[in-house]
């Protein structure tokens, strides 16, 4: 979040209208409801959370044990269980698209 002087960003009648109610003090203005983004796309931590999500499917696909994957990853044995049951059911989601296409 970026830190901006009053004096450069807003109208002056504004600016003497909110040193009414705060001065000299910081305030957050939210954006617009139907223009936030989601949890983590900006900082990139979503991204970074699928790809080690993905990473923990695909080895225990080659045989890892939730015992290994847990101490990996820094993990307890139920976020591994959910990371991998999530991960399935989105595969067999894909694999069903696949085979019975949406009609038309």
């Amino acid at each position: 979040m970026n830190y901006k002087n009053g004096r450069e960003v807003l109208p002056p009648s504004l600016l003497k209208e909110l040193q009414k109610y705060i001065e000299g003090e910081l305030i957050y203005i939210p954006k617009k409801s139907n223009e936030r983004v989601g949890w983590g796309v900006n900082s990139g931590t979503r991204q970074m959370i699928e790809t080690r999500n993905e990473e923990i499917f695909t080895l225990h696909c080659q045989g890892h044990t939730i015992e290994y994957l847990k101490q990996a990853f820094h993990l307890s044995q139920d976020s591994i269980r959910k990371v991998i049951f999530k991960k399935r059911a989105e595969r067999c989601a894909d694999e069903a698209d696949q085979k019975f296409p949406a009609r038309q």
